[in-house]
């Protein structure tokens, strides 16, 4: 890992936004090197803000980063085919814990402060040669935006790069102190974030840029996040060390109080924003990029050196970098390509591989299985599979036939389950709501621990009894090919990966009511998330059957709202909307609730088993991350200095 030191004319590939049919999308034009000077030009500022909005796709989509969001939270935990990345990330292995060695924190670290010391160039020599203040808003945006990320994960991190508190290094220190979880706050994010929102347009500049209410959004989580730090429930320490409280001397109830207004604001105000109708809507691959969406990491099927990955085939991407490929969803992915059918209805003989990756079709993707759901998932958070659409819109949990995208040799029909015919189309794998009891184990193929159940032609498993193996894959991630290769797996997803909605506005507020906030009238904490519930109940489309369904649940998803909000509610609610979207760690962080929610989970060990409960060794200095080790062997200083430099615990 290179120091965080990093010159600012670090070369950054350039960003394009991959709209089809749309000029208006941020130009392409590569550079090895940015100068001090090229910030001077507004064509300079211009290709320094593409560089930032490169470098998201050097963090959302990455799959370690996303292993360390998502595995040893409530939603997810490793895998059959994990390996210590994952397995130490899901802290229930005895010894293996995540460390400064280990933890893939240092994806984010790594990212953020190159991306920081650009934006802080842009900020300096653009302002200096008097740019736009609108373009240098969009630098000041992601400064705050990375600073935010940072100061959640580690705790306090440093401001002075080597030229001076918020300014731009272009001469490698190895020299570093890190600031106060204040500090930050209040010098770097709150600052660049206000300014910000005074500047931007409310209308993006370019598809996928920034507007205000970008920068609202993360000020308001801001708010609610420092609100929180500043009560701290469970005493949970920080590092550096300091009194938690605020330096301009205002209290928990005054961030909280920030937090619902400028996310009411938005909600009144939400200009180019929105939600969508149905959450069917928000997920499915032709409507990527929608007005709810408001920054995601930008991919492409068009071109391979614009999407920073290959297209086709396996792995590699221009110049054999990787690292900003979007592989999220190969993680939580099981090998349901390894179950198989018979050519004949009356005796085994296998045709091998039939699952295969569907054109125009987002239920498949390449198989690693890295990371699988706990069954508390669908028996506690996911309880209602019916009225609520987001299990649907979540998961795939019907599995059709595609062995006649195979080639020509692929027979017309084949023989699954009890050696009934299953056609092209027909559900070949199913998980079931409820366990029926009667479901058999002991077929003589060995599908991968699946069951049959009598005069059915697909292989069932329960959900509550899902393994490390077998378990429901990701839809609303999922690998949708739109070009004639459809058989190909093997390349990265090419759809942008999401990171702010517009639908947080309302849990935001939700939240910073239950926190004391004063709410206005008819927009409390009930009516909020009851606007995300009301558009749950609606449905447009039904994943598992494939089909188009039309029906509205939302009177029903309203009325079982209890009467009273909790914090624990939310989080549960916030679950259900975001699973499997990289945000389960920093909410629980955030809460102090990662061991009421986490310290637990159920999981079967091959299919038939009983599921067991699993602990995980979750201690109180692991809401803080450790600083990546390869980081404190680049600073300068003996071993005490280095060893003050780390949070604690993790020495």
């Amino acid at each position: 890992m290179k120091s965080i030191y990093i010159k600012f004319i670090l070369g950054i590939m350039i960003l394009s936004s991959f709209l089809t049919g749309c000029s208006d999308i941020l130009n392409e034009n590569p550079r090895n090197i940015y100068e001090p000077g090229f910030f001077e030009t507004e064509q300079g500022v211009v290709g320094g803000l593409t560089g930032l909005y490169t470098s998201l796709r050097r963090v959302y989509g990455q799959p370690y980063y996303y292993n360390a969001c998502e595995t040893g939270t409530d939603e997810y935990t490793y895998g059959s085919q994990a390996d210590a990345n994952f397995q130490s990330a899901d802290l229930s292995i005895q010894g293996k814990i995540p460390d400064a060695a280990n933890s893939r924190f240092d994806v984010l670290w790594n990212v953020a402060y190159s991306a920081i010391n650009n934006a802080s160039a842009i900020i300096d020599n653009g302002t200096k040669a008097g740019m736009p203040e609108a373009l240098t808003a969009e630098a000041r945006f992601f400064r705050a935006f990375y600073y935010f990320q940072l100061v959640q994960a580690f705790g306090g991190v440093p401001l002075d790069l080597g030229g001076g508190e918020l300014k731009a290094n272009s001469t490698p220190t190895r020299v570093s102190t890190r600031n106060t979880v204040p500090e930050v706050y209040t010098k770097a994010i709150f600052p660049d974030l206000l300014t910000a929102i005074s500047a931007l347009p409310e209308t993006s500049r370019l598809t996928g840029t920034v507007t205000k209410n970008t920068a609202r959004l993360v000020l308001a989580k801001a708010y609610l996040t420092y609100g929180w730090w500043l009560e701290n429930p469970n005493n949970i320490d920080t590092y550096p060390a300091c009194d938690r409280s605020d330096p301009d001397g205002k209290d928990k109830a005054w961030y909280f109080q920030q937090a619902y207004d400028v996310s009411l604001t938005a909600i009144n105000a939400p200009g180019i924003y929105g939600l969508q109708p149905t959450y069917y809507d928000v997920h499915v691959f032709t409507n990527d990029r929608n007005k709810e969406i408001m920054l995601y990491a930008d991919h492409t099927e068009e071109n391979a050196s614009y999407n920073e990955g290959n297209v086709v085939g396996w792995d590699g991407a221009p110049n054999d970098d990787t690292s900003a490929q979007n592989q999220a969803i190969w993680m939580v992915t099981w090998y349901f390509q390894s179950v198989q059918s018979s050519r004949t209805a009356d005796a085994w003989n296998g045709t091998g591989t039939f699952f295969r990756s569907v054109r125009a079709g987002q239920s498949f993707s390449r198989m690693w299985s890295r990371m699988a759901p706990s069954i508390d998932v669908f028996e506690t958070t996911f309880a209602d599979k019916t009225i609520d659409s987001r299990f649907d819109g979540t998961f795939v949990s019907a599995y059709p036939a595609t062995y006649n995208l195979a080639g020509s040799t692929a027979p017309t029909v084949v023989y699954n389950a009890n050696y009934l015919p299953v056609y092209p189309g027909e559900v070949a794998v199913s998980f079931l709501p409820e366990d029926p009891g009667n479901i058999d184990y002991s077929n003589n193929n060995n599908q991968m621990g699946l069951g049959t159940l009598p005069d059915r032609a697909d292989y069932v498993m329960p959900l509550t009894k899902i393994s490390r193996a077998v378990f429901p894959g990701l839809w609303k991630l999922g690998v949708a090919r739109k070009g004639t290769d459809y058989n190909d797996d093997k390349a990265s997803s090419t759809r942008p990966f999401n990171i702010l909605k517009f639908s947080e506005f309302y849990f935001i507020a939700a939240e910073a009511v239950v926190k004391g906030a004063n709410a206005q009238a008819g927009m409390g904490a009930r009516e909020l998330i009851n606007v995300i519930r009301a558009r749950a109940g609606k449905w447009s489309f039904c994943v598992a059957e494939n089909t188009t369904k039309v029906v509205d649940n939302s009177a029903a998803m309203t009325a079982a709202t209890p009467a009273t909000i909790d914090i624990n509610y939310i989080l549960t609610e916030r679950s259900r909307e975001y699973f499997g979207e990289g945000f389960r760690w920093y909410d629980l962080a955030r809460t102090q609730k990662w061991e009421e929610f986490a310290s637990t989970y159920k999981i079967s060990g091959k299919g038939g088993d009983n599921p067991v409960t699993v602990p995980r060794f979750i201690e109180k200095y692991m809401y803080l991350r450790p600083i990546p080790t390869s980081q404190l062997d680049r600073l300068e200083g003996d071993v005490d200095y280095k060893k003050n430099y780390q949070n604690p615990g993790y020495n």
